[in-house]
């Protein structure tokens, strides 16, 4: 099958457009006010969460300590305002903005690839293999970085795993994908149990727990330093490749009939999403949910186009793991796990999405 005189020029990534000049996947175009108030909520969540948690700062104040960077200002606030703000609040509000986008981005991409709206980031058993590698650390060491660097690992090991199965079973490439992911996923599931079993339960075991059902406590500006480029760069490059996205998502006939190999590009997008996935992992656990509903929330607001989809993504789930965070540190006196809090939210989301009928690739 060959390319016929409509198809798009795969060179210009602009130029996806079909034989009437419509925008291929795109819908007829999103409000101003909309895509204004999509990349706005995260900035006014960004400043506002400073002013957030057991010490609090007043508004006023977290905005004239930032003016002061910049402008000569007479201090009137207290030295530990200034310590609170850049050593603690500065490095959990950037964590939970990245790892929210990573994932919500991560889970798009795997919805498109794979063309099925109940596909999330986890898919390929990374979160399984994560949380090994991060209970094998907490049960042999207390060092943090042993502990994220034993995450980050574990969690690429597991989806090298399933590629390795993808490639030895001979099948539907998709489908070999998820069946591996379930089996690896499934095999690290039992091991982490394993040492859940022999660990001990008056220091180690609450330690494991904690930490497999997601926290931003840990996040420390040398942990965000080591981490943080592996998700940013990750995020950055999913966002150039949307017009790709677009064109798996159609499936591997029309992809070929456009002159592109959809097994590289398929094993390229789900390489750079494994590394953002484990890298969000090994920085703040395993938190659910924010991969697979924020993806179908984007396609409500700005439609399926990926080049529109995931920058959305990137707004939303930056600004929902944000002010998810926030009441995990203030809701209580006791922080409450990010994966509880996201379940809350997401499943009955997720159900009112399907009983609206908007869930889809």
């Amino acid at each position: 099958m060959g390319v016929s005189k409509n198809s798009p020029d795969l060179s210009d990534p602009g130029s996806l457009s079909d034989a009437s000049g419509g925008e291929l996947l795109g819908p007829p175009g999103v409000p101003k006010k909309t895509l204004l108030l999509l990349f706005l909520l995260p900035a006014v969540l960004f400043f506002v969460s400073f002013a957030i948690g057991r010490y609090p700062i007043p508004l006023p104040t977290v905005l004239k300590i930032f003016a002061s960077r910049v402008l000569p200002l007479s201090p009137d606030w207290e030295s530990s305002m200034e310590t609170v703000l850049f050593r603690l609040r500065l490095p959990r509000i950037a964590a939970a903005m990245l790892v929210g986008a990573g994932l919500s981005l991560s889970g798009a991409a795997f919805q498109g690839v794979f063309r099925n709206p109940l596909v999330s980031p986890y898919l390929l058993g990374v979160a399984s293999g994560a949380g090994f590698g991060a209970a094998l650390a907490i049960l042999l060491s207390e060092s943090l970085f042993l502990l994220q660097f034993s995450a980050l690992l574990f969690g690429i090991l597991a989806v090298a795993l399933t590629f390795g199965i993808g490639r030895f079973y001979r099948g539907a490439p998709t489908l070999v994908l998820i069946l591996g992911g379930v089996i690896v996923g499934a095999f690290f599931s039992s091991l982490t149990s394993l040492i859940k079993f022999v660990a001990d339960p008056y220091e180690k075991l609450p330690a494991i727990v904690f930490w497999l059902m997601g926290s931003m406590a840990r996040v420390t500006p040398e942990n965000l330093r080591a981490v943080g480029p592996f998700i940013g760069g990750g995020t950055f490059l999913l966002l150039l490749l949307g017009w790709r996205l677009n064109i798996l998502s159609m499936g591997d006939e029309e992809a070929k009939a456009m002159g592109v190999n959809a097994g590289k590009e398929r094993a390229m997008i789900l390489t750079i999403c494994t590394l953002v996935t484990a890298s969000s992992v090994c920085l703040s656990g395993i938190i659910g949910w924010v991969g697979l509903v924020i993806p179908h929330v984007g396609r409500i607001l700005v439609g399926p186009d990926h080049r529109r989809l995931l920058p959305a993504c990137l707004a939303l789930g930056s600004a929902f793991l944000l002010l998810v965070d926030n009441c995990a540190r203030a809701a209580t006196a006791m922080e409450i796990p990010l994966g509880i809090l996201t379940a809350l939210v997401g499943a009955p989301l997720f159900a009112w999405m399907l009983s609206r009928k908007k869930v889809g690739w």
